[in-house]
């Protein structure tokens, strides 16, 4: 499937349509190399299903999730407040993204200053169109292989979201094992709480190391996240270990590209 032009929603206001679904990319999915593979998968899922969306393009910032974890308010604040103007002024009711702290601070904390969205992430929104039928799997893509699902803190304990992105794998011609602390149990990554941009404490083990041992543990061929900060430390986990020619670290959307063979 070639990708096709992503709507802009400046563009699409200036030409009269509105988008039904605003796709809330981040700043990982913008600038991130390898998160941007994730944006592009996402789109290419939405587009194939024939959703009506945009994005804010240059006019989206930082949700301001790393300054309000890291102490910083008036960041936050001065961050937020612009990507709500913005929203507002677009009349945005529908926000899908692909990053859980994005997620988490749009539908949580975005409200108590002016910012009332319905927002969802994409492996809730994957996992609605695959009900709908506007997305058809393949069999075979992954017949074989072993996936394990690494929750992410701010999707998993923080919004009680765990079911859909199992829905969406379980869909996949897959094993789904999982590792001892899944779900409710799950282990952090290490990149929560703004640890994504500081270095360890001196002496400390890394949490991305003890969380990859677990990983292979259940003797998975993939490791499945939803999740940018995720992702990286995962990779790097699977790095450290010497296993990234063994073990692949995939988002949940890039899956569903490979077996839907978008």
């Amino acid at each position: 499937m070639t990708l096709e032009k992503v709507p802009i929603m400046s563009e699409e206001q200036a030409a009269g349509r509105k988008p039904e679904v605003l796709f809330w990319v981040g700043c990982a999915g913008s600038f991130d190399p390898r998160a941007q593979k994730v944006t592009v998968a996402f789109t290419r899922i939405l587009q194939h299903a024939g959703i009506s969306f945009a994005i804010l393009g240059k006019e989206e910032s930082c949700t301001g999730d790393p300054a309000r974890r890291a102490g910083n308010e008036f960041v936050f604040q001065m961050l937020a407040l612009q990507n709500i103007q913005t929203l507002n002024l677009y009349e945005v009711n529908t926000v899908v993204t692909t990053c859980p702290h994005c997620f988490n601070i749009l539908k949580n904390e975005y409200p108590e200053l002016g910012g009332t969205y319905e927002v969802i992430h994409h492996t809730q929104f994957i996992n609605k169109l695959l009900r709908e039928g506007k997305i058809t799997l393949e069999g075979g893509t992954f017949k074989g292989q072993k996936i394990t699902y690494h929750d992410s803190c701010f999707l998993g304990r923080a919004n009680n979201i765990y079911e859909a992105p199992r829905d969406v794998l379980n869909q996949i011609d897959a094993q789904l094992v999982e590792m001892d602390r899944s779900g409710r149990k799950g282990l952090c990554c290490g990149a929560g709480g703004a640890q994504m941009f500081k270095e360890d404490e001196p002496g400390a083990k890394r949490i991305n190391t003890e969380r990859t041992e677990e990983a292979l543990g259940t003797g998975a061929d993939i490791i499945a996240v939803n999740c940018p900060f995720c992702m990286t430390m995962m990779t790097d986990g699977i790095t450290a270990k010497e296993k990234n020619e063994d073990v692949m670290v995939y988002d949940l959307s890039e899956l569903i590209v490979k077996s839907a063979g978008l």
